[in-house]
């Protein structure tokens, strides 16, 4: 299923790569992509430049509309296609959220198709922050000690 997932993520990649854009691959299908563990991801979440939530916000549901990307919360930032789920946020608040320099993380290039993704380091801060937050654990029931434990075998 992450297979599936990692497709539309780059379909989704190689969209914003026309338009100048970047995108982070993140949450656990990063993770999943970073690490090669056996992560099942329950959606794609991705970050970018926070212009496009807000200032492009149109021009950017239109793009992704035209690849029948549905939107279905916008307070989220969440699509959904073929009954997977992708949602977007801010990539600038990365560094105050959990410490990360945007600066610091690595572009690669796959099957000509530009992204960003978190060192197994940077993850485990993103992590440790997440576990912190009360939205995250109270809301939407994560438990995230599990990958904590993972990372801080890796690092």
């Amino acid at each position: 299923m992450n297979e599936e997932k990692w497709k539309l993520f780059l379909k989704i990649a190689r969209t914003l790569n026309r338009r100048g854009v970047t995108p982070l691959l993140y949450g656990s299908l990063g993770l999943w992509r970073r690490t090669g563990e056996p992560i099942s991801a329950d959606d794609i979440d991705v970050l970018l430049p926070e212009t496009w939530l807000s200032e492009q916000w149109s021009a950017f549901q239109t793009l992704l509309q035209a690849e029948d990307w549905r939107l279905i919360d916008a307070h989220e930032h969440t699509f959904e296609k073929r009954g997977v789920h992708c949602s977007f946020a801010a990539l600038e608040e990365l560094e105050t959220f959990a410490g990360v320099p945007i600066s610091e993380i690595e572009t690669r290039t796959e099957s000509g198709t530009k992204y960003r993704l978190l060192s197994v380091k940077q993850y485990l801060a993103v992590y440790k922050a997440s576990a912190k937050d009360g939205y995250r654990v109270n809301t939407r029931g994560k438990k995230d000690a599990e990958k904590i434990a993972l990372l801080e075998k890796l690092v």
